[in-house]
């Protein structure tokens, strides 16, 4: 948001979350103001187009015992349980996961022995409490905002339990967390710098960065490379920095196979006479393997104005990464850099992206939703959603993940736990019935898909240093 942007009046109470409305940064109204108003005032005239002002606008066998305790307990989901069979289930992956008749959820508590962050308000400049990401093996690396203000890192076992020790890194908040053969990356966001350029009105903000941390398997850390572009003589309050502020900056990673990408909502600063503008849009870097900043790759300064749950995917089949945001340049889904509409929203503050897949031979899923209710569209390449699909699902915050061959599950929080739909990823057609998954949503947390076909997410524990890993098994 920029001393250009022009208001318009807040969305009614409980756009995004119970009692709260998304928070904009209006800098310039005048000297020493700064205010706070939902999403409807980030609006952009009709055919704004511009960001920059309202007119131009490893393979875990069973662990080993860890220095944590867990419990677990399976049960079947949905109106109708698998049948008890003499016969042995079938199983996949590395893991070798029971395949039932019909999906089976199963919530392993995984006590991390330190006070974890809480889910709190779930605003989009909320912190995030925990990620979880997939080893190659059906393993998993869980990631989590701990109470002293660290990210912490453990790995789990086949069986989701805490194997070994945790390790911890320097971070004020945490983004996501993605696992490779021999490791993985973290992305967090660090303190940074604002120095002395003057703003043209408002009060003053962190001025934080983005980080890429790469861990080896052993969870230590090999590499770091910031993703944001703060340097010992350039701060945020400096003309050309991109940083993060206080609003929304939620971002996600993704992996070609070799090398990493990080799409998130970012701070741009921009001279406008004497003094700075900041601007909200969002950005993308890719990093090699050995921690090198790379060109291209579909990498951007900057791609969606005022944008929010930035979501990316590496397609292997079109081998290029692909992301879409929410933005109220002309209130839609779209797709950055240039924008290309994915699917068209209204602007009354209650537009939210949910989750990015790949579809079933091309193209791609996301759900989203418009006046809590949830919607999956189709996309391919540069063109809008050939098919739109309005769900059952009545939610202001929706989560999407392959799931199997050729499937997605669809979830979203329902009282305290969550409900899920499988469809199927090339027609969008429901795949059986509904189920419950036994643990308390978070808005912006994500599922994440592994090898054998299950899905996981990480969910707040029943006590304040326990994490939740919630695990629907392929049916």
């Amino acid at each position: 948001m920029s001393t250009n942007d022009v208001p318009s009046p807040p969305p009614p109470a409980g756009h995004r979350k119970p009692g709260s409305a998304r928070r904009v940064a209006l800098i310039g109204v005048a000297a020493g103001v700064i205010a706070a108003v939902g999403v409807a005032a980030f609006v952009l005239p009709a055919g704004a187009n511009g960001w920059f002002s309202s007119a131009s606008s490893s393979s875990s066998a069973a662990p080993s015992a860890g220095p944590a305790s867990s419990s677990s307990a399976a049960a079947p989901v949905g109106s109708t349980a698998a049948s008890p069979s003499a016969a042995a289930p079938k199983t996949v992956g590395g893991c070798a996961r029971a395949v039932g008749a019909a999906p089976v959820t199963k919530v392993t508590q995984v006590s991390v022995g330190a006070g974890v962050k809480g889910y709190g308000g779930e605003g989009d400049t909320d912190p995030l409490p925990m990620a979880i990401a997939a080893t190659p093996g059906g393993g998993s690396w869980l990631a989590w905002l701990g109470a002293d203000g660290k990210v912490h890192l453990g790995k789990l076992g086949c069986d989701d339990k805490l194997a070994g020790t945790p390790t911890s890194f320097t971070g004020i908040d945490l983004q996501d967390v993605q696992a490779d053969a021999t490791g993985g990356v973290l992305l967090v966001t660090r303190k940074g710098d604002c120095k002395t350029g003057p703003l043209c009105g408002g009060e003053s903000s962190p001025c934080n960065t983005m980080w890429m941390v790469r861990f080896d398997n052993s969870g230590h850390q090999v590499w770091e490379r910031q993703v944001t572009n703060l340097t010992g003589s350039r701060g945020g309050y400096d003309d050309g920095a991109r940083f993060v502020w206080w609003y929304q900056h939620h971002g996600r990673l993704a992996s070609d196979g070799s090398n990493y990408a990080a799409y998130f909502g970012v701070a741009i600063t921009v001279q406008n006479g004497s003094c700075v503008d900041i601007h909200e849009g969002d950005r993308m870097q890719v990093v090699s393997k050995s921690g090198s900043l790379l060109g291209g790759h579909g990498s951007f300064e900057v791609g969606c104005s005022h944008a929010w749950t930035s979501r990316i995917v590496w397609d292997p089949r079109a081998k290029k990464f692909t992301m879409v945001c929410a933005t109220d340049n002309n209130c839609r889904m779209a797709q950055p850099n240039p924008y290309r509409t994915v699917a068209a929203g209204t602007c009354d503050g209650t537009l939210f992206g949910g989750d990015l897949v790949l579809a079933k031979s091309s193209g791609y899923w996301t759900a989203w939703s418009q006046g809590g209710s949830v919607r999956l569209s189709r996309f391919s390449g540069s063109s809008a959603a050939s098919r739109t699909i309005k769900t059952s699902a009545s939610s202001a915050h929706p989560h999407l993940v392959s799931y199997g061959a050729g499937k997605m599950l669809l979830a979203w929080g329902s009282g305290s736990s969550m409900r899920a739909q499988a469809y199927d990823a090339g027609t969008g057609a429901t795949v059986g019935k509904q189920l419950t998954i036994a643990v308390k949503d978070h808005n912006y947390q994500a599922f994440k898909a592994y090898a054998d076909g299950s899905v996981a997410y990480p969910a707040a524990g029943s006590t304040s240093t326990s994490i939740k890993i919630a695990r629907v098994m392929l049916s």
